[in-house]
């Protein structure tokens, strides 16, 4: 079985490079320079070439502010793309593997958001993470997967985490939003789970993310917690901060649905924080 991992320079794209090598699978992996999903004729060239089973998307443009300015550079990479990606794979019988976002909801359910809710993005990244998903369910029918997953982080410079740990260095205290819920998710988690799904053939939308749920605040105190970091963080509100993007105040998912298609567990966020933290 051959893999294409699309957007391997990103933290994702990376775990997955790093994942298939220490099992030996036959992969290949392209960044956006040498593959733009946004080029419908490239896309295709290259697929054709290299014909793989499995497509592993990991490439996104996820400036959730950014996007609300350059929406037409959003839409492209995470609504068109797809679409590009879905059309080829369908044409050559490759099984498309595609990560969305829980964004595409507008924060005003309670309770964990599962994959029988719909969605109604509040921001224009979330909107074109949307599109991308129904482009692929309408063009993919049965070989697709599209996995919803939040707050993720993994090696890498554009998360959560990196951001924590550089405002430290820089600030006597620190200033986070204790009124913004969702679950942080590990690039390991995702990729392990992917790969399970794959295996076991399964089809569809389902939600990947750790179990448990957090607000930034609490994620950001455990962090430092398990560093043996001390900072003095303030508990502030997400209107404070005055960003571009309106976000969901809960967008916590379930991942019910996939640990019972699967028969699996899937570790709560604060048991994989602390591996992560222990393996880096």
């Amino acid at each position: 079985m051959r893999y294409l991992v699309i957007g391997s320079k990103g933290q994702l794209g990376k775990a997955f490079c790093e994942h298939l090598e220490k099992r030996q699978e036959n992969y290949l992996a392209f960044g956006r320079e040498e593959l733009d999903v946004t080029d419908f004729d490239k896309v295709r060239k290259i697929l054709k070439e290299i014909r793989p089973d499995i497509v592993l998307n990991c490439s996104a443009y996820n400036l959730v502010d950014k996007a609300e300015v350059e929406f037409e550079k959003a839409l492209a990479v995470n609504s068109f793309g797809p679409r590009n990606l879905a059309l080829v794979c369908r044409e050559l019988g490759a099984f498309l593997v595609h990560y969305s976002t829980d964004y595409v909801f507008d924060g005003k359910k309670e309770v964990l958001y599962t994959e029988e809710n719909s969605p109604n993005p509040l921001n224009k990244y979330g909107y074109s993470k949307w599109l991308g998903e129904k482009e692929i369910i309408s063009v993919m029918e049965n070989k697709f997967l599209v996995l919803r997953t939040s707050w993720v982080y993994g090696k890498g410079t554009q998360n959560f985490l990196y951001k924590l740990t550089k405002w430290a260095e820089e600030s006597e205290y620190l200033k986070i939003a204790c009124d913004e819920f969702s679950v942080p998710t590990s690039t390991k988690t995702i990729v392990e789970v992917t790969l399970k799904a794959i295996q076991s053939g399964l089809i569809g939308l389902y939600h990947l993310v750790n179990t448990d749920y957090a607000s930034r605040y609490e994620w950001a105190k455990k962090f430092f917690k398990l560093r043996g970091v001390r900072i003095f963080i303030y508990p502030s509100y997400s209107a404070d901060f005055k960003l571009l993007a309106p976000r969901p105040r809960w967008s916590s998912m379930s991942n019910l649905k996939i640990c019972k298609e699967l028969g699996i567990e899937i570790k709560d966020w604060q048991s994989e924080l602390k591996k992560f933290i222990l393996e880096s």
